[in-house]
């Protein structure tokens, strides 16, 4: 196994990792997204299906924001999540609390493809989902934050962006794969069979997949900048109370920045599937098709549009897709409300290039915030209580918006609002491309190759 070269440069002051054990940094931290947004997509596109299976009446237009209720649900323990599994993994390490975190979301995953029916077990069946979901998102607090600061300590610091924009990468790839899926078997199956028992196999295939994960991720040490507070015997005894009492202020900007970003992933990522078949009523294979090339394309951009962030700055990019978001937004969503295809794909393209700019950015720009010995922590923490605030609800909240007010414009005009408060995060934002981490030592790439 070729090993991260933690040993000091001659200069003193600046750590050498090498290409080939970044690279395996990466495909492990990028696998465990994959599988946690793979677990989170699938529930986005078979939401209509539930609707119509975990709720009385059949009906899925009424049953939707029920359906995007329990979508929430699993906010509401996420910051739970990332306050224990963020400080502990600043502890004792990112590599053992990414291990636990990658079986425990799988798993449940692989559980709700066994759930009953409401018709099986009546109001029972709905409380179960509760449950798988309640551990999904306990479990998910600790993902993202670990899996941002784990490539974003391996990564050499001028390639600091595209390295990171890998984690997104995989944030896309789990949506393509949950909808790639999910659009084969709805060609694939009678509509009667996809309703009755299609929709339980991408769950079920959750479960390989984390393993897959947790095979990837028990192959590497723990990042170099760990291993240097560990050898300098810099660990917080309490880092959860060093993290709010002296790094407080990072946390709030995480979470300012973290707002407008989430309820554009939410709004364009997991809402628009049902916000097309639903409000728009459009085919369920259509609207898939739809979201689903608007995710190969911003597949396609997002590790690009990373290594432009290592040329020109993060920044300049968030500001511009803010900037995008306030003016474009209503726009968009005006476009889509018209229904023709040229409309539809206009709508879902503005949005998408919107989305990319942040997509590629944002998982290098955060964990820049903080300091080793509270980056875990502080990013799940900032993170998560942003999520849950407003990207975890913001489904719900459109999916009742358009029902009360009868306007399919009205998701716009929401992330264009949510984009409006964030702002003074991203004019406040400091650049971080090609320099090192906050607390860790330069990082270059080592003159060799490892041996893998």
């Amino acid at each position: 196994m070729a090993s991260s070269e933690s040993t000091a440069s001659s200069s003193g002051q600046s750590t050498q990792v090498d290409e080939a054990t970044v690279r395996k940094a990466v495909g492990a931290a990028a696998m465990g997204n994959l599988v946690e947004w793979f677990d989170y997509g699938i529930y986005s596109y078979v939401a209509v299906i539930i609707a119509t299976q975990f709720f009385p009446g059949g009906d899925p237009k009424s049953n939707l924001p029920l359906t995007f209720a329990l979508f929430m649900v699993a906010y509401l323990v996420r910051p739970l999540g990332g306050t224990i599994l963020g400080p502990l993994g600043d502890r004792i390490g990112r590599k053992r609390v990414l291990a636990l975190t990658i079986v425990v979301m799988s798993a449940a995953s692989f559980v709700i493809g066994f759930l009953p029916t409401f018709q099986m077990v009546g109001w029972l069946a709905p409380s179960l989902l509760v449950v798988a979901r309640l551990v999904q998102g306990f479990a998910t607090g600790g993902e993202y934050g670990g899996a941002a600061a784990f490539i974003a300590e391996y990564a050499p610091d001028r390639k600091r962006g595209f390295y990171c924009s890998f984690l997104e990468f995989g944030t896309t790839g789990g949506f393509v794969l949950a909808a790639g899926m999910v659009t084969t078997l709805q060609f694939a199956l009678p509509p009667e069979a996809m309703s009755a028992w299609g929709w339980r196999i991408p769950f079920l295939i959750a479960g390989p997949l984390g393993l897959v994960g947790l095979y990837l991720r028990s192959k590497l040490e723990d990042t170099p900048a760990f291993q240097q507070l560990e050898q300098e015997a810099h660990i917080a005894e309490s880092p959860l109370k060093e993290l709010l009492t002296h790094h407080w202020r990072p946390v709030l900007q995480c979470m300012g920045l973290v707002l407008f970003y989430n309820v554009a992933v939410y709004a364009v990522l997991f809402y628009m599937p049902s916000y097309l078949q639903v409000t728009l009523k459009l085919p369920e294979t259509e609207a898939l098709l739809y979201v689903l090339a608007m995710m190969l394309l911003i597949m396609f951009v997002i590790v690009p549009v990373g290594s432009l962030s290592d040329r020109i700055g993060r920044k300049p990019l968030i500001l511009a897709s803010a900037i995008g978001f306030i003016v474009l937004s209503y726009p968009a969503f005006l476009l889509l409300g018209q229904g023709t295809v040229g409309s539809t794909v206009g709508g879902l393209v503005i949005l998408g290039l919107l989305l990319v700019m942040l997509l590629g950015t944002m998982s290098a720009t955060l964990p820049a915030l903080f300091e080793t010995e509270v980056r875990y922590g502080g990013f799940s923490i900032g993170y998560n209580f942003s999520t849950s605030l407003f990207g975890g609800t913001a489904p719900f909240m459109m999916s009742l918006l358009v029902e009360e007010m009868g306007s399919v414009t009205l998701p716009g005009v929401y992330i264009a609002v949510a984009t409006v408060i964030s702002f003074a995060s991203v004019l406040m934002l400091r650049e971080s491309a090609r320099r090192p981490l906050p607390g860790a030592k330069a990082n270059v790439m080592s003159p060799h190759v490892a041996p893998a």
